[in-house]
């Protein structure tokens, strides 16, 4: 089974590989546009960095299993949902 699904996912990115070979070129070197983005995943980081501290301390300061069970829904509901584009 893991190697199935570790087949799909090879080809999958062999694909999406030589589609992006088929289309512009980025630049050479690093940009404007680059230091924006490496910035802005930086900043993405940091806030997953600072939410799991957070889930963290909530864990660690639970006394019970409700006391753990309602970190994870406060943290699951909280959860950032992935961004379409």
């Amino acid at each position: 089974m893991k190697m199935v699904i570790f087949a799909a996912v090879a080809s999958m990115l062999m694909a999406s590989s030589t589609f992006a070979a088929e289309g512009t070129q980025p630049s050479k070197g690093p940009g404007p546009n680059f230091e924006q983005f490496k910035s802005e995943v930086l900043t993405r980081i940091d806030a997953r960095i600072a939410r799991n501290q957070e889930e963290k301390t909530c864990v660690q300061a639970a006394k019970n299993h409700e006391d753990l069970k309602a970190c994870r829904d406060k943290f699951m509901a909280e959860a950032p949902r992935p961004q379409k584009k």
